[in-house]
């Protein structure tokens, strides 16, 4: 469904995409995840067409910059930062709506799901209302079209408490009928949404896990971490996980549950700059 081919981009001579190429396909759930600066969003602009580069994307064959109106009408997108939209809430709805040929009403029910009362702002500018909720009001324009595509980008960033745990459920809800994919800081977060693990660092893919729908909870994975320095805060973060480092205090190895696959990447995602090499592998029983 989507693939990028050797993708590539450059800003002020800084490589931000260093030869990008991954197949994603119908149904899958990507976490994207990598520090700030490893380039998740702008190979998410390169998927929506918004930015030239080198290499090839495809989103079911077609070149979303050359086809933007047919391949964002597809997509269901939630930004990292919010445009600057002075458009008024109504207009911005149905507007969105009319795209994707949806009814506005089902966005105003997503965002009344979210705790956004819609009626009380549809005259109030985009731009004025709060971070919070252009987050929920950005959320619900996303899952009120039929898209097949979800993309967000650190979507629950702004989202208190009780809507963040709304909006993961609203994303449970499409696991079927959607392909989506999601960066964020947090793996934790989306770990029981997620079939696949992406990890980017300076512009590269370092981690690309295929992770198994029902993973069996007797199945053992090996594990094998190479550090680039050592660093005391990466130990004190995996003790209790049964893993031990060599004599150089560079390399870890150790064993770890199968089912608890996403939640110890989740912990290693944390010290991605300090990562040089990672293993996950079933272990033979």
């Amino acid at each position: 469904m989507i693939q990028f081919n050797n993708v590539a981009k450059t800003f002020r001579r800084a490589r931000v995409l260093d030869g990008i190429s991954l197949n994603i396909g119908l149904g899958e759930r990507v976490a994207l995840i990598g520090s700030n600066g490893a380039g998740k969003t702008t190979l998410i602009r390169c998927l929506l067409g918004e930015y030239t580069h080198d290499g090839a994307v495809a989103i079911n064959g077609l070149d979303p910059r050359s086809n933007r109106t047919e391949v964002l009408g597809s997509i269901g997108f939630v930004p990292q930062l919010p445009p600057p939209l002075k458009m008024p809430v109504g207009q911005l709805i149905d507007f969105s709506a009319s795209l994707c040929g949806t009814d506005p009403q089902r966005i105003h029910a997503i965002a009344k799901r979210l705790g956004l009362d819609v009626e009380n702002i549809l005259t109030r500018q985009f731009v004025r209302l709060s971070g919070g909720m252009k987050q929920k009001l950005l959320i619900s324009i996303a899952l009120g079209r039929d898209a097949k595509v979800l993309v967000m980008d650190e979507p629950a960033a702004n989202l208190d408490p009780e809507a963040r745990k709304i909006f993961f459920d609203l994303l449970a809800e499409r696991l079927d009928d959607a392909t989506m994919i999601i960066s964020s800081h947090r793996l934790d977060e989306v770990s029981a949404l997620v079939n696949r693990v992406i990890e980017m660092d300076m512009g590269k893919v370092v981690l690309d896990d295929q992770v198994a729908d029902a993973v069996s909870m007797t199945a053992t994975l090996a594990c094998r971490v190479v550090l680039k320095r050592f660093e005391p805060a990466f130990a004190k973060a995996l003790d209790g996980w049964n893993i031990s480092c060599s004599d150089d205090s560079l390399t870890w190895t150790g064993s770890i549950a199968g089912p608890d696959r996403l939640r110890f990447l989740g912990i290693i995602s944390r010290y991605t700059a300090l990562v040089g090499d990672l293993s996950l592998a079933e272990a033979d029983n």
